[in-house]
């Protein structure tokens, strides 16, 4: 396994604890601000992981594409990079 893949499961096992703690908090009736730090935690330690794999589909994917000679290839790959960063426009 790539250590990029295993950095995004560890990564994705401490979210995992995160997640689990913050139900637990919900049934203790936290204070809601403690709540929602730990949420705000959540989502960035979400967005390191999808950097992650973003960078993996770069270095891997579309500079197979590119290295194929492949222009149906190429424009695949480049028409689903631009349809990821339409995504996160909105």
């Amino acid at each position: 396994m790539k250590p990029r893949h295993q950095n995004c499961l560890s990564r994705l096992s401490r979210i995992e604890g995160q997640v689990r703690g913050i139900a637990r908090m919900i049934e203790d009736e936290r204070y809601c601000i403690d709540i929602l730090t730990q949420l705000r935690a959540i989502k960035s330690a979400l967005n390191k992981v999808e950097t992650e794999v973003l960078k993996d589909h770069a270095d891997h994917c579309v500079v197979e594409a590119i290295k194929s000679g492949s222009a149906k290839q190429q424009r695949e790959k480049f028409n689903e990079l631009v349809d990821l960063f339409e995504r996160y426009k909105q």
